[in-house]
């Protein structure tokens, strides 16, 4: 028996009565005031000029009312810029790229495992599967000191390779920015899990001799989002420090953390991370809002670090024979998950339009009063943002919320391009994926972008930036010899 009534759900029409209920409640003020307008400018034409002439002449004011309504627009006019935020602009970033000796195609990684962990097969196997599963491709790249066979980590090989990534990322944005190193006024260094004495910080300072008074950080221990921990305390910092430039550097240096045990959770690392480092400028100088490619509009930070099992879930630790890794808890996207939502529901109010809010707000009172089974509206991000760039962490991150934000596959695009073509680089694969919407020519002026980050704690930290002007496409940068091949095809098992 044919149905009574169509299908509405699947109808078409369904979507113009959506658009225009989105434009309704987006432009509602706009829509009240031109009426309102209208009506006051057809009572002005009613008047006629002698009946308005008449009328301001019925108006008594002295000059001591004159004098305390100039002094009173004065100042608040005074406070009202004091108190306002100091716009914060990206003038640029550079994103380092590993020399091809550096390369680790998958069917080497396996065979330097079976060589390392020759009374582990079941070992060795375990890192196959996840490899097949994983979305890196064949050009992600180790550090020297991890193609030993053992390998052999030492101090000097850990600071080689943090020599060789951060000075590569720094030289690269020096030029870009024709920036002088006397010209940096804060420098912030995000590392989690290499911190020598000196810093990594003093090392950059000592490299390229930047001033005495500079104010320097170095972040450890904060995890994949450290970067947007550090582009939160860069804001800060240029909020009270005017006329300045922050340089920051996020990377994390692989040398002393190569995982050499058989804990399985401890060896998920060893699968997933790979080099890489990204050095970004900030600054407040209004001088540099023509060329700066991006403005900073939220960075929103949430730590679950309060519950237990959200704070042991990415755990460095030694295993039962004394050999130190990085676990990976079976927990992890269900903690992250929950971060997620603690963040969103904060980013959420800031970023969505009014009839995204008015439809969440509608469907929470409906749960709360009439029914609790009803499902939530989940707020449609897409009508916030034109690009999204979430953290390159692994396959299982990137569809959870592919699937929880209802992204298409071209929203996610870049975050699974650099996830295959330079694995995880943790803080910094951010940055990997802004530049491949860039190399891609997708980056329009007023363009929005959203950066989400999972780190240890647990943390998920949520950046949005507004793009300046349209960004030419980049001649130089990571992709610039291999983007026309991009995007692949990426099997769900990749057969090694």
């Amino acid at each position: 028996m044919p149905p009574i009534l169509p299908d509405f759900s699947n109808s078409v029409k369904l979507k113009y009565v959506k658009l225009g209920y989105q434009y309704l409640v987006n432009h509602i003020l706009t829509l009240t005031l031109i009426p309102i307008m209208t009506a006051i400018f057809i009572e002005v034409l009613r008047l006629g000029p002698d009946e308005i002439l008449n009328f301001w002449r019925s108006l008594h004011f002295d000059h001591v009312q004159i004098l305390c309504f100039s002094f009173l627009i004065i100042l608040i006019t005074t406070v009202y810029f004091m108190s306002k935020p100091r716009t914060i602009y990206l003038v640029d970033y550079a994103c380092f790229k590993p020399p091809v000796s550096s390369r680790v195609p998958s069917a080497t990684f396996i065979e330097h495992s079976r060589l390392n962990l020759k009374d582990s097969p079941k070992s060795v196997e375990f890192q196959l599967r996840i490899l097949e599963r994983s979305g890196l491709g064949e050009e992600t790249c180790l550090p020297p000191a991890s193609h030993y066979i053992p390998p052999k980590p030492t101090m000097e090989d850990a600071r080689s390779e943090a020599e060789l990534v951060i000075f590569s990322a720094m030289d690269s944005l020096l030029k870009k920015t024709r920036l002088n190193p006397k010209d940096i006024d804060i420098l912030i260094v995000n590392c989690s899990l290499f911190s020598p004495t000196p810093s990594l910080s003093a090392m950059v300072i000592n490299k390229y001799k930047l001033r005495s008074n500079i104010k320097s950080f170095n972040l450890s221990g904060m995890g994949c989002s450290a970067g947007l921990i550090s582009t939160d305390l860069a804001r800060d910092l240029l909020q009270f420090h005017p006329n300045s430039n922050a340089v920051i550097v996020s990377t994390e240096i692989l040398t002393p953390n190569y995982y050499q045990g058989n804990e399985r959770a401890m060896l998920l690392p060893n699968c997933l991370f790979r080099m890489g480092g990204a050095a970004i400028l900030l600054t407040n100088r209004s001088s540099e809002r023509r060329r700066a490619k991006y403005r900073l509009v939220n960075v929103v930070r949430t730590h679950k670090g309060a519950d237990d099992k959200a704070y042991r879930c990415v755990y460095e630790k030694e295993d039962k024979d004394g050999k130190v890794g990085t676990s990976l808890s079976k927990d992890l996207m269900a903690i992250a998950g929950e971060a997620l939502k603690s963040n969103i529901t904060t980013i959420g109010p800031l970023v969505l339009p009014a009839s995204e809010q008015l439809l969440f707000l509608l469907t929470l009172i409906g749960c709360k009063i009439f029914n609790p089974k009803w499902k939530l509206y989940v707020p449609d991000f897409k009508q916030a943002f034109e690009h999204f760039c979430i953290h390159a962490g692994g396959r299982a991150v990137i569809d959870e919320l592919q699937k929880n934000l209802q992204l298409s596959a071209e929203h996610v695009e870049a975050s699974r391009m650099t996830l295959h073509r330079f694995g995880n680089t943790s803080s910094s694969s951010l940055w990997y994926e802004l530049s491949y919407l860039e190399a891609k020519g997708r980056m329009k002026r007023g363009d929005r972008v959203w950066q989400i980050g999972f780190g240890s704690g647990f943390k998920c930290n949520s950046a949005v930036w507004k793009c300046n002007r349209s960004i030419k496409t980049p001649t130089d940068g990571p992709w610039a010899d291999c983007i026309d091949r991009y995007p692949v095809h990426i099997p769900e098992i990749m057969k090694l």
